[in-house]
C-alpha cells in the first residue's frame, strides 16, 4: 500500500484488493487536479438545479468531513479530474470487478465495510473489512436537497452514466452484508473512492 496526496494536502491510506488499489478513505477534496475550484454548494434549492460539480459536507456540518469525506454530485465525476493524477473514479465495471472479486455482491458489502457501531450505526451486519476497504457510512444528499443516513448507508459513485438524468452507484447499509448496484440522479450527493488507474 501507499499515502496519496491530493490537490488540497489531504492524505489516503490505500489497499490492494485483488488487481486493483484503491483510497481506503473516503475523497476530500475541494478542487480538481488542474486547480479548477468545485464549487460548495450549501442550499437545497441551488443543490437541486445543479447541471455542474458540487460538493458539501453532510448536514453542511464540516466536522462530518474528517472522517467521512464530502459528498459530491454525479457531475464531478466528469472529465476524469476529480482524483488525484495517476487514480480516477471508478467505473461501474471497475466495481463490479471488485465486488465479484469478494464473492458477489451478496456478502461483499460485509467484506469491505468497517467494523464496529461508532461509525457504523448497529447492527453492521456482517462487517469484518477483510478486504481493508474500510468503508464508512457517509450517508448522502438526495436529489431533493435533504440529507440521509449518515452512520446507516455508504454510496460510492461510479464515472458510468446510464442516460441523460441516471448513473450507477454501489451501495452498503447497516443491516445488510451487500453490495446493491442501484441508479439514481446526476443530482444526487454520494462520496467517492478513487481507484488507481
Amino acid at each position: 500500500s501507499q499515502t496519496v496526496t491530493d490537490i488540497d494536502g489531504n492524505y489516503y491510506d490505500t489497499v490492494h484488493i485483488g488487481n486493483q488499489i484503491w483510497f481506503k478513505q473516503n475523497l476530500k477534496t475541494t478542487r480538481y487536479r488542474n486547480g479548477g475550484s468545485i464549487p460548495h454548494v450549501v442550499g437545497k434549492t441551488e443543490w437541486i438545479a445543479l447541471g455542474t460539480g458540487a460538493w458539501c459536507n453532510y448536514d453542511n456540518d464540516v466536522a462530518n468531513n474528517a472522517i467521512y469525506g464530502k459528498l459530491y454530485n454525479w457531475f464531478s465525476t466528469l472529465g476524469d479530474t476529480l482524483c488525484p493524477t495517476g487514480w480516477h473514479v471508478p467505473s461501474d465495471t471497475d466495481m463490479t470487478i471488485l465486488t465479484d472479486y469478494l464473492g458477489g455482491g451478496n456478502v461483499a458489502g460485509g467484506k469491505m465495510k468497517s467494523v464496529g457501531t461508532v461509525l457504523w450505526q448497529s447492527p453492521n451486519t456482517g462487517a469484518t473489512n477483510e478486504s481493508g476497504f474500510s468503508a464508512l457510512s457517509g450517508g448522502f444528499r438526495d436529489f431533493d436537497g435533504n440529507f440521509y443516513n449518515i452512520r446507516g448507508i455508504a454510496v460510492f459513485w461510479s464515472a458510468t452514466e446510464f442516460d441523460g438524468d441516471f448513473a450507477w452507484f454501489r451501495k452498503l447499509i447497516t443491516d445488510s452484508g451487500n453490495v446493491d448496484r442501484s441508479l439514481s440522479f446526476q443530482s444526487f450527493g454520494a462520496s467517492v473512492r478513487c481507484l488507481k488507474d
